[in-house]
């Protein structure tokens, strides 16, 4: 059951404060937490934890609702210009194993391959990801585009091209250039019944 929160009250807020929402509201999922410490252990180059583990965590601490309310996988994405499916499947196996005794469907995918199944799969044409960054940036919503990843010192990083302020308007709409907008439409649905406090705007913008 939902607290009473003014849902909309980091709106407007500092950039430093609402950054720090964000990294609390994360931290606030024992599952995010057990991600973002031991995924070092991985040894990759460059990862985050990203998608809804992220903004869905937020709008659950804006709503008073508990962490990892409505989440239904914690998305995990990582550079690695190796384009093998092998060189993937190890790295799907190896977080498998680290992260065994979470109870959590956790999506590990390599963002160097994603136009090999995204393009075929949407009969798109969109270039190669570079980096964990440009997975993010390609994001449906811009309320979705919200990284963390936890840096060589042991500190956490966030990624967010966009600031904070769409994930804190509890706006979604997608954007222009968006793929799928019968799959957002669904999605968006679920989202509204998790999250009732909601806008949803289907019109790309």
């Amino acid at each position: 059951m939902a607290t009473r929160l003014d849902p909309h009250r980091m709106v407007g807020a500092s950039v430093e404060a609402q950054r720090e929402f964000v990294i609390d509201a994360t931290l606030a999922d024992p599952v995010c937490c057990a991600i973002l410490d031991r995924a070092p252990e991985l040894g990759l180059q460059s990862w985050m934890l990203c998608a809804g583990a992220v903004y869905q965590n937020v709008w659950n601490a804006l709503t008073g609702r508990k962490p990892g309310h409505g989440i239904t996988d914690y998305d995990f994405a990582y550079f690695d210009p190796d384009l093998s499916y092998e060189a993937e499947d190890r790295v799907i196996a190896r977080a498998a194993d680290l992260f065994c005794d979470l109870e959590a469907e956790i999506e590990v995918r390599n963002q160097a391959r994603v136009h090999l199944w995204f393009n075929a799969k949407y009969s798109a044409d969109r270039p190669a990801f570079q980096s964990v960054e440009d997975g993010i940036n390609a994001y449906a919503a811009d309320a979705h585009k919200l990284g963390v990843t936890r840096r060589a010192g042991g500190e956490l990083g966030i990624y967010a091209p966009l600031g904070f302020e769409p994930v804190m308007s509890l706006r979604v709409t997608p954007c222009a250039n968006a793929f799928d907008l019968a799959g957002f439409a669904r999605k968006a649905e679920r989202w509204k019944a998790a999250w009732p406090e909601l806008e949803v705007d289907l019109r790309s913008g």
